[in-house]
């Protein structure tokens, strides 16, 4: 009797897993003790088709034929892999990493997914024959042919852009006859020197600030020849104790006259952005700055459109105060990248004149998105041009003995 028992067991147990239920349910649990779905293999190659459906939205290419997808590991049904960008930008790595575990797990056997996405910035090359700055990894000439253009507005919001995006960022202040950062910045003291030799950078919102306007009294004014302009700038550079900077902005000084000739012939620049209005008074000028950085090699990032739109504070009728896509038709017309456009609102100036820019008074705002996005297409900019390699090199010593 115990053995014809103990054959009705067995049929039942057969059947409840012909039926697909465990052993656990057999005998009356709920929770089913076994699972009998086979573990399949994941196919690699699979994977890498599906996660190359990802797109990087800031260079419309996919991660893995541009070599961003880094140590990819397949253990059982788990996947991990790192995206490694060039780039700062934080405020979208959310949803990038969303974006790419979703296709991951897409496959066939995929069930556990990590994904870590890092940035990496690194220095890029300059004007040949001039060497790079100690601690500065990148720098960007932010400048226009005109003054009145709203440059150093634009200049300080980049900044703080790149720095809201996980860079770390630095602002030189080259306009010596009209320092506008420390007030932009809302800044005030004076520099010192921890080794006698070097000045440390003032900072606030995360990023180093360096300026004339930190040296000389608030109402004193700059009464100095070129080569004593170009002297004192080339000092505020290359004095600063600049701290591991991915981005230096240099706020140049508008037009194109011998103090912008000399800092851009012995200053390594990575990139220059081209700031103007749909004016075509300004245009004519900001044309001209884009032959200068020609001339001494400096490549031009793209062209920022300021002012291109007034929106009315109080109706919100939308007027094109100084024309419209003015800037947009004199990049397509040089061959120019596009960066973006930026109204004319109140809240800007405000803001600026308050020391504290857009990008941290209203950092969720509309406007702040706008500089973000400008600010990340000047990074990829960057990213795209040809690395520097000069620190690969060795150091080569002749003696006289050998």
């Amino acid at each position: 009797a115990d053995d014809f028992i103990g054959v009705r067991a067995a049929i039942a147990l057969a059947r409840a897993g012909d039926m697909g239920i465990g052993a656990a349910a057999a005998c009356g649990h709920n929770q089913p003790m076994f699972s009998w779905r086979k573990n399949l293999a994941i196919d690699q190659q699979a994977l890498l088709q599906a996660l190359q459906t990802v797109t990087d939205p800031n260079t419309g290419k996919d991660f893995v034929s541009t070599k961003a997808l880094r140590h990819l590991q397949v253990k059982g049904d788990s996947v991990a892999f790192e995206i490694e960008l060039g780039y700062p930008a934080q405020s979208q790595i959310p949803a990038l990493r969303e974006a790419l575990a979703q296709a991951a797990r897409g496959v066939a056997g995929v069930g556990n997914v990590s994904v870590a996405l890092r940035t990496v910035v690194t220095a890029h090359a300059v004007q040949r024959g001039v060497a790079l700055l100690p601690g500065v990894k990148n720098i960007i000439a932010v400048a226009s042919g005109k003054g009145g253009v709203g440059k150093s507005t634009t200049a300080a919001n980049l900044a703080l852009a790149l720095a809201a995006e996980g860079a770390r960022v630095g602002i030189l202040d080259a306009d010596i006859y009209g320092p506008s950062q420390p007030t932009m910045m809302g800044i005030t003291g004076r520099p010192e020197s921890l080794d006698g030799k070097l000045m440390e950078p003032l900072q606030n919102y995360g990023v180093q600030v360096n300026s004339i306007g930190f040296l000389v009294d608030k109402d004193e004014a700059m009464i100095w020849r070129g080569p004593m302009a170009t002297q004192a700038l080339d000092q505020l550079l290359r004095q600063t104790h600049w701290s591991d900077l991915d981005y230096l902005i240099v706020d140049m000084p508008p037009g194109t006259g011998d103090i912008q000739l000399s800092l851009s012939q012995r200053v390594p620049i990575t990139g220059a952005v081209i700031v103007t209005t749909p004016q075509d008074i300004a245009l004519l000028d900001a044309r001209k700055g884009v032959r200068m950085f020609e001339k001494v090699g400096v490549p031009i990032l793209g062209v920022v459109e300021n002012m291109a739109v007034h929106v009315c504070s109080n109706c919100g009728h939308v007027e094109h105060l100084f024309g419209a896509d003015g800037g947009r038709r004199m990049a397509t017309e040089l061959g120019l990248d596009y960066l973006g456009a930026l109204p004319l609102k109140l809240q800007i100036r405000e803001q600026a004149d308050s020391g504290c820019p857009t990008v941290v008074a209203d950092p969720d705002g509309e406007v702040a998105a706008l500089y973000k996005a400008v600010a990340r297409q000047v990074a990829v900019k960057v990213a795209e041009r040809a690395k520097d390699f000069s620190s690969k090199f060795p150091t080569i010593t002749i003696s006289k003995d050998s």
